[in-house]
């Protein structure tokens, strides 16, 4: 498996998963533009863009950082075209940016609500749409063309709601454009897939929630090689899927994932939301 030569554009890959799946890339040499708001350091959030730009480079890759706010759509627009415009093309769009706000109802203020909706459905969606072009150009060339968001599966089941319903109608929103383009871009050939951790993963916006054990958590490499085992999968053959990382891992015969807990030996993990 390889991901030499593919042109990437991720958003929001200036730490944790985005960076990682970023990082995997970039070991086989692939281009990829970095697409997030954070442009300064920001004691709260470690990374920026350049920061996330520089790991790249000095992991083997080719990296295009691209300040861009999911929230302006002329901002998405130009970023995807001034990558594609960089790299020649682009293969692989991954849809990683995403807002959390674990409140219940009463709590979420509107200025909460519209943020996760703006950067999880409306930033999913025109992204994917800015990037299709693209991605068509891509799968005409014979390169394998992916979307990939992080998301999970889709369920009705109150529980997932109950607590959070902002927040689960944010993340469901990327999975319906999951569900909904991977149907549409089928006869393009270009796969549209989700993935989703099996347990709460170790990243700096996890850490800003009170009462997290980081300890019963996973790091972001373990999404990063599941990530680069779709990438690498036939596009015609692998699209609407919902996958969950440990079982793609264990599709490419990994079963032994101690090396990508926090604390090596930890046999009880913190469940992440949606997964029964």
């Amino acid at each position: 498996m390889s991901l030499a030569g593919k042109r990437i554009f991720i958003t929001g890959g200036s730490r944790g998963i985005g960076l990682a799946i970023a990082l995997k890339a970039a070991h086989d040499g692939a281009s990829i533009a970095i697409a997030a708001k954070t442009a300064e350091p920001n004691p709260k959030l470690p990374g920026t863009i350049y920061s996330a730009a520089e790991e790249i480079r000095q992991a083997g890759g080719i990296a295009l950082p691209i300040q861009c706010d999911l929230r302006d759509e002329n901002q998405i627009l130009q970023a995807v075209n001034d990558a594609a415009k960089e790299f020649g093309g682009i293969d692989i769009l991954i849809n990683n940016a995403s807002a959390i706000n674990l409140t219940r109802t009463e709590e979420t203020p509107a200025k909460r609500f519209d943020l996760m909706f703006d950067v999880n459905v409306r930033g999913t969606f025109l992204t994917s749409q800015a990037a299709l072009p693209f991605l068509r150009e891509s799968a005409s060339a014979g390169r394998n063309p992916h979307i990939l968001t992080l998301s999970p599966p889709l369920s009705m089941k109150a529980k997932w709601f109950k607590n959070h319903v902002a927040y689960t109608m944010a993340k469901y929103g990327m999975s319906m454009c999951v569900l909904g383009m991977s149907e549409e871009f089928r006869r393009d050939g270009i796969a549209v897939n989700a993935l989703w951790p099996r347990t709460a993963i170790d990243t700096a916006a996890l850490a800003m929630i009170p009462g997290v054990d980081i300890a019963a958590c996973r790091t972001p490499e373990i999404l990063a090689d599941a990530a680069y085992a779709i990438f690498n999968r036939p596009a015609k053959e692998c699209t609407g899927n919902f996958f969950i990382d440990d079982e793609v891992l264990a599709s490419e015969g990994i079963t032994d994932l101690d090396k990508y807990s926090v604390v090596p030996g930890t046999t009880d993990f913190l469940a992440d939301f949606f997964l029964d």
